[in-house]
């Protein structure tokens, strides 16, 4: 654990408390947040040293993605995003992109892999031209390069080539307009006709980079996701354990303060109970991951039980916040109250496909039975 990046990250939540309403509302993170995210050099984490980065393990990222989650989880999942991006960047892209995307290593990175149909690019002197649409680019407004793949037709058939794109190339179209996480910038880069040169372009029949990320890459992002929102479980612990200790009482009851009802305190230490319990979960698949030796792989059973721990600390997080807004009461889901963005914020974002319960949980009975393969393909 980097304590000193922790402590950075605690001095920025203030801060981007202070402007996740205005995050929410604009549909983008704040330029303050961003600001104060960049001095900490959060955006950093996942660059290498060499660069000028953090090289923070997954078990610091984790820890600092869930103290700014306090703050705003949508700002908090823009920095995750980053970092896995950061990460996976050095996979997927060519050498000559990867050293672009470490040039700055504050800057912010985006990509997206849910591309639209029409999206294509054909090859020309030089490099390729890409046309297309990508969705849910999260940090989309904020960032200065993105990473989207592009069909590229070969002699025989099309495959996926990776490219990066300055974001002054593409422009954005604001598509992600939803119930929690609107302020992750999540909407669609649009390119038209977009030259990218040859060293800005992994080809899928060149000798290099792998043209998808291995099962075990994948949890960075995995880990990027759910960490903010650990982070918003607990900034909505801390909100109603002030109310708690402020006198809150429970309405048209003979108790003066919800501390003095037995099940009040109860209930309470349930949520305290299983927000300990998705921090504990998720730093220990953060732990597995840092340990493995770099170049082995896990066998299939093993990944699944590392996701299965992660989904099941995404809904300990849903189930802390049902608890803490049933003691906080109906004022909760007032507009000016922080606790309803993180109830809505934490109910988009453990929706994320990679914790998809009932997929992991159909696949973990396949491997139990040996019944193959997994349906997953993250796996």
């Amino acid at each position: 654990m980097n304590d000193a990046l922790l402590d950075a990250a605690r001095k920025t939540v203030s801060t981007l408390a202070a402007n996740a309403a205005r995050t929410e509302r604009d549909l983008t993170p704040a330029p303050e947040s961003v600001a104060a995210v960049r001095a900490a050099q959060l955006f950093a984490l996942t660059v290498p040293r060499a660069a000028g980065g953090q090289e923070a393990n997954l078990h610091t990222l984790v820890a600092i993605l869930a103290e700014l989650g306090k703050g705003c989880p949508s700002t908090a999942w823009v920095v995750g995003l980053n970092a896995a991006n950061k990460s996976g960047a050095r996979l997927m892209l060519s050498p000559a992109a990867q050293d672009a995307v470490l040039a700055d290593p504050d800057a912010v990175f985006c990509a997206s892999n849910v591309m639209s149909r029409d999206s294509n690019a054909v090859r020309v002197p030089g490099g390729v031209r890409i046309s297309g649409r990508w969705a849910m680019a999260s940090g989309s407004e904020v960032a200065s390069l993105a990473m989207v793949p592009v069909p590229l037709p070969t002699d025989t058939t099309s495959a996926v080539a990776m490219v990066l794109v300055p974001a002054s190339d593409l422009t954005v179209e604001r598509t992600w307009r939803a119930a929690g996480l609107a302020g992750t910038s999540s909407h669609t880069l649009v390119a038209k006709d977009v030259f990218v040169p040859n060293h800005f372009v992994a080809y899928p029949d060149a000798d290099g980079p792998a043209q998808t990320l291995s099962p075990e890459a994948m949890f960075v992002g995995g880990l990027a996701t759910l960490a903010p929102m650990i982070g918003a479980a607990h900034g909505a612990r801390d909100l109603v354990a002030d109310a708690i200790a402020g006198g809150r009482a429970p309405y048209m009851t003979t108790y003066t303060r919800i501390a003095d009802s037995p099940l009040g305190r109860y209930w309470f230490t349930e949520a305290l109970q299983r927000t300990d319990s998705a921090m504990r979960r998720t730093l220990w698949v953060a732990d597995v991951l840092d340990a493995l030796p770099q170049g082995d792989e896990m066998s299939v059973t093993e990944r699944a039980q590392l996701r299965i721990e992660l989904t099941t600390a995404a809904r300990e997080c849903r189930e802390a916040m049902e608890l803490l807004l049933d003691l906080h009461g109906a004022s909760g889901f007032a507009e000016d109250n922080p606790l309803q963005r993180f109830w809505r914020d934490i109910a988009v974002g453990t929706r994320h496909p990679f914790f998809t319960p009932y997929i992991l949980a159909e696949d973990y009975g396949r491997l139990t039975f040996d019944v193959t393969p997994t349906v997953s393909l993250a796996l």
